[in-house]
Formats: structure tokens, sequence, C-alpha cells
């Protein structure tokens, strides 16, 4: 039988009775913390709690943005729904409509009845083997009712995580921003490349904006998609605002909303600006986010090594 790169890993990693028994992921250079953003950029990989940590351990990441869901499989929670594939923004059928209010509600019923020792053990499991969830990122966390957003900040804070993040419409801040200035945890707000609409996250205004909304509300800086929205480097933001930051996702891009390139192929300056957040011990963590195309002949979890040894040789 022949065995694949992936395959001798996961072998590996399965001969070893405990994660502690071997050495620990270690992706901090020069003061710089250098995540992943999961399972997100581990795209069409299993993606249980277990998978996921098998592979950042492969690749040597000691720190990840996690979202909820691996999370909450994890412990036991009840499916979300996934809505089926419909042409454009066309409503759900009322059945499906109903299906989905019925499953939302079963998964909130859900998170209320949770104390946090599940958390706590999710914790130590992902500590124990040498990664730390420095973030968690929610979905739709907008939606959710008020009891859900406490529970939100409460889930993230047992797993060891320094702030949440998202992605919502820039009003949608003000609720958000008061959750997290009572949880005393600040909010990352995602952006992409859309500087036209005034409920994104594109161009500096938006987080300038939502900053006057809450002393917690705070801004997850896509260095490829503010460079390739705004062509110019966010360098002289993330200075400016460097408090504000919860961190940052390291991809490559082409000015004008260019495609998505290789590290060192685009016009970011991922270089440039790993560098300074080390020369000025900023303390946020650079976190990976995998997105360009898998070039023929290789796959995600070569391309994402390569990514990090671009991130690794821009430190040392």
């Amino acid at each position: 039988m022949n065995f694949t790169r992936r395959d001798l890993g996961r072998l590996a990693l399965a001969t070893i009775p405990a994660a502690r028994a071997f050495a620990k992921p270690d992706s901090k250079w020069a003061g710089v913390q250098i995540g992943l953003n999961v399972p997100y950029s581990l795209r069409g990989l299993p993606d249980s709690a277990d998978d996921i940590l098998r592979d950042m351990i492969q690749l040597n990441l000691g720190a990840a943005e996690l979202r909820l869901q691996p999370i909450e499989k994890f412990l036991g929670a009840p499916k979300p729904y996934v809505a089926p594939p419909r042409a454009g923004r066309l409503p759900l059928s009322p059945e499906k409509e109903t299906e989905r209010v019925a499953a939302n509600e079963e998964l909130r019923k859900w998170r209320l009845a949770q104390s946090m020792e599940g958390f706590k053990r999710f914790r130590q499991k992902y500590e124990d083997a040498g990664v730390l969830i420095e973030i968690v990122k929610f979905d739709n966390i907008d939606r959710f009712t008020d009891d859900e957003i406490d529970y939100c900040f409460q889930a993230a804070k047992t797993v060891g995580a320094k702030a949440i993040s998202c992605e919502i419409p820039l009003s949608h801040t003000k609720r958000l921003g008061a959750f997290a200035e009572k949880h005393k945890m600040l909010v990352g707000y995602h952006g992409h490349t859309n500087v036209t609409d005034p409920e994104a996250f594109g161009k500096p205004e938006s987080w300038e904006t939502a900053f006057t909304y809450s002393k917690y509300n705070g801004a997850n800086i896509d260095l490829g998609h503010f460079t390739a929205a705004n062509n110019v480097s966010p360098a002289a933001f993330i200075e400016k605002y460097r408090d504000r930051i919860t961190h940052v996702h390291i991809k490559d891009k082409k000015m004008n909303n260019g495609p998505n390139m290789p590290f060192g192929q685009g016009d970011t300056d991922i270089r440039g600006i790993l560098q300074m957040m080390s020369k000025r011990r900023y303390p946020f963590q650079g976190t990976i986010e995998f997105e360009y195309t898998v070039p023929e002949g290789s796959d995600v979890m070569t391309e994402i090594a390569k990514c990090v040894a671009y991130c690794k040789n821009a430190l040392t």
C-alpha cells in the first residue's frame, strides 16, 4: 500500500499515546506568534477537533483562530442548520424555514444548558498538545439572542482566547460592542474588499466608526484584502490602531482587487508587516488564512507548510 506524506503523519501520531509525548509545536518567531485560521484554511480536509489538532501539530503551528463549530461538535452539540443550495438570495421555503427555526432553537437550548467544564477540558486538550486557542471565530453572532452572546464570550474566555472575531455589518457592532465591554474582551471585525457598501468592512473608516461605538470594538485586519481593496499597505493603520488589533490575517493578494497569490507573489507586504510586528513587539497573532488555489500536483497541507515557512523566514 502506498502512503502519502499526510497518511504517514497521521499514522505517526496514532502510535503516540498522548499529545504530550512528543515535541510540541512552536511557531513563535522573533516575538511574533504565527497561527492558522481553522478549520477554514484546511479546506476539504476532515474538520473535527481531533483532525484540526493533528494538522496543527503536523504543521508545527502552536496557535489558532478556531471557529466555534468544532468545539461545540466535540462537546456533543445538536447539528446546526445548514441551508440547502439555492439561487441567489432567494428565501427559504416555508418548510425549510420551519426546520431552520427549530434547529436553531434546539442549539440555543443546548448552549444555555452548558456549564463551562466541557470548554475547560477542550482547552486542556489543545494546550497539552501545545496549541493555544487565541481567538474564537463566531459565524452570525449578531443574529444570536442576548443570552447566547453571553455564552459565546464565556466559552471563548474559557478555551483561552484573548479575543473573538466575526464578520457582521457595521451597524450591528453597536450591539455586539456593548457585550464586548460587558465581558471586557476585544472583538475583531474581519474585513474584505468591499469599499462601497457602508455596512462592509473594507475601507479604514469602517473600523474607525466601529471604534467609536465601543472601546472593545477592534479590528481583524486581513493584510491581503486591505491591500487589494485600498491599494496601500495596512502597516500605517495597524501601527496607528495597534491597541485595537486583535490579530492580522496573513495572505497575499494583488492590488486593484486582484487575486489571491502564493506568499511572496502578490502585492501584500507580508514580510515588512511581520517584521514591524516583531520590532514594535505587538502582542497580537499573525494568522495565516490559506485561500490561494492549490497548484496541480500539490495539496492543502503542502501549501500551508510553504506559508508557514515564508512567515518563519521573514522573522528569522
